[in-house]
């Protein structure tokens, strides 16, 4: 029999805190300012530099498709690289939060959640009076190519993760396994300043179609056969940490906490996305109005 899950108090911030940076693929300067909100608000994102400064609340539903990166829109207003954002508002769980932004692009910075991290540890933590909902699911689920990439979730006592990383054609990267339960401690020691990377040839491709002209080495992790250029790593198995990361940002938008254990093998932001979807349609949602149900979803 498993536990019975208690339920954690919603979170805000104290008080707004500022970033400023360029958006990867856009180059454009970007500000954002993280803002406090009433509880039940969840993540939503203002873009400020619209009329009538429409907002994009960050769920699943309002996600759109995006190479390499995860992007959510509303009507006329959207916003693009959100990942690394809701990754470390989710694990430090902040779950009110209206992000006042006046781009459509989120800034890359140097490629990891670090400095969305630090500025909201400057902005510290105000608890608020409601439960956090959770969802968990009471089977597994799985969507992908056995063969190629996939991603599960199964029952769990906990928020895990166990990512397999596979580059056989890159030795530099080679094959990195890492498994992480999620915390907000572990979150900032562990994973946070992990970093985005890719390979030369996909660099050189990116700077063809007129991107990234302002990211530089020291901005992604970008390999070649000798390792990373003009940079070096920050842990020995870094890109599956930040594959990680992609994933906690990614699940973030479900909207709740989240209990069970993830695998996944070679998954992207698709798979992610897809994935959260068939949970939101098939697991099972607790509040505090339900107190005696079981991580497994059946009543005690």
């Amino acid at each position: 029999m498993r536990p019975l899950l208690s339920l954690r108090q919603q979170n805000t911030i104290q008080g707004p805190a500022i970033v400023t940076g360029f958006g990867y693929w856009s180059g454009m300067d970007v500000t954002v300012e993280f803002r406090p909100a009433a509880e039940d608000t969840g993540i939503r994102f203002v873009r400020c530099d619209l009329p009538g400064h429409p907002s994009v609340p960050a769920r699943i539903a309002n996600r759109t498709q995006s190479p390499r990166r995860t992007t959510i829109c509303q009507g006329a207003a959207s916003v693009g690289m959100v990942e690394h954002i809701m990754a470390a508002l989710y694990a430090l769980q902040i779950d009110n939060c209206e992000i006042w932004v006046n781009n459509g692009e989120m800034p890359g910075f140097d490629g990891s959640a670090q400095p969305f991290v630090e500025a909201l540890d400057r902005a510290g933590i105000q608890p608020q009076s409601k439960t956090r909902a959770v969802i968990t699911p009471t089977d597994t689920l799985k969507i992908g190519d056995d063969e190629q990439c996939w991603i599960q979730i199964e029952p769990s006592d906990d928020f895990r993760i166990t990512y397999h990383l596979d580059y056989p054609q890159q030795p530099q990267i080679g094959r990195q396994d890492f498994e992480f339960e999620v915390t907000p401690q572990g979150f900032r020691d562990e994973v946070a300043p992990a970093r985005t990377f890719l390979l030369r040839h996909e660099a050189e491709w990116l700077l063809q179609q007129g991107l990234g002209q302002r990211v530089s080495y020291q901005h992604v992790l970008v390999f070649d056969h000798d390792g990373p250029i003009d940079n070096s790593v920050r842990y020995p198995d870094e890109c599956v940490r930040h594959k990680t990361l992609d994933v906690i940002g990614d699940f973030a938008l479900a909207g709740y906490d989240l209990v069970g254990h993830i695998t996944a093998w070679r998954t992207g932001h698709r798979l992610n996305g897809e994935l959260v979807k068939r949970l939101l349609k098939h697991g099972k949602v607790l509040t505090d109005n339900h107190p005696q149900y079981l991580l497994s979803g059946k009543s005690a």
